[in-house]
């Protein structure tokens, strides 16, 4: 919830994200001992929360290789029970798992981002002889 008001506030989401995260475990370390060497992972799981919402591309397949990412599944399964995300979402994910390489080639969405235009590289001026570039103004 705490995400969902900062992104509603104008906050980039990773940002938000992480702050979130942040005072979530700052609320339940209060309650409950939560050793640091968990906290990295409990954030990582939760940090991968967003990108189970991309389903197009490469993404999904790139998004099976991460190493929690069956941590970070089974936690989205859990969120789906609850009614946390659509339920939908946690059943396209665990067929995608159990799919051939053709049926994930069906099951992924349309690509919806806008595609990113690659900048030009601006030439250097070059003096009379062609050979070396032309001195720079302050020289």
């Amino acid at each position: 919830m705490t995400w969902n008001a900062a992104k509603e506030r104008g906050e980039r989401p990773q940002p938000a994200l992480f702050e979130a995260m942040d005072k979530v475990l700052h609320a339940q370390a209060e309650r409950i001992a939560i050793p640091r060497r968990f906290e990295a992972t409990i954030k990582e799981i939760w940090s991968l929360q967003p990108r189970f919402e991309q389903r197009s591309g490469t993404r999904p397949a790139r998004h099976t290789e991460h190493p929690r990412f069956r941590a970070a599944y089974d936690f989205l399964v859990l969120r789906g029970e609850s009614g946390e995300v659509p339920q939908a979402l946690g059943d396209w994910w665990t067929n995608f798992q159990e799919a051939s390489d053709d049926a994930r080639e069906a099951m992924l969405k349309p690509d919806e981002a806008p595609k990113k235009r690659r900048r030009s590289r601006s030439r250097k001026r070059r003096t009379d002889d062609g050979d070396k570039p032309a001195p720079a103004a302050d020289e």
